[in-house]
């Protein structure tokens, strides 16, 4: 299994090292092919280069983003590009962003940014392994960065 991992200098969080361990718990025969750029913007053709000069099986890309309404914009761009790639690709690209608004209390966005990491990194592993694996978990309320909420009934 080779797995790639693209994370930004701009985030404030390290969640590619978070990625990274999560990955190497779950499958620690995995190859993990991490490449670090400046800023969310980048990363929609770092992962199209990462997929083609390395056959990545997938990847996990890790962003952040900032308060700003130019933030906002940047995001959806950053947004559609990494959905493309995946679409021309056929590969599975697990998207983990964090938006900083999320909360004004900067341990409880590293606690976010955490948790969403290591959460989708084990998305990631479980799909690799068995595209069907996510299925049973379907409508459960799972959450990544939050405590899971439970399906309504």
């Amino acid at each position: 299994m080779k797995i790639g991992i693209i994370d930004t200098t701009f985030a404030r969080v390290d969640m590619g090292s978070v990625a990274v361990e999560e990955i190497k718990k779950l499958e620690p025969t995995a190859e993990i092919i991490r490449w670090t750029v400046p800023g969310i913007k980048d990363i929609p053709g770092a992962a199209k280069r990462m997929i083609d000069a390395h056959g990545c099986d997938g990847l996990i890309v890790l962003g952040w983003v900032g308060r700003e309404f130019v933030d906002k914009l940047s995001y959806v761009a950053y947004s559609v590009g990494i959905m493309l790639v995946g679409i021309f690709t056929g590969k599975p690209i697990i998207d983990v962003t964090v938006h900083e608004d999320e909360s004004d209390d900067p341990k409880k966005l590293r606690e976010i940014a955490i948790d969403r990491a290591r959460k989708h990194a084990r998305n990631l592993v479980y799909i690799l392994r068995d595209p069907k694996y996510l299925t049973k978990w379907a409508g459960k309320g799972l959450r990544q960065g939050y405590p899971d909420v439970g399906p309504i009934k």
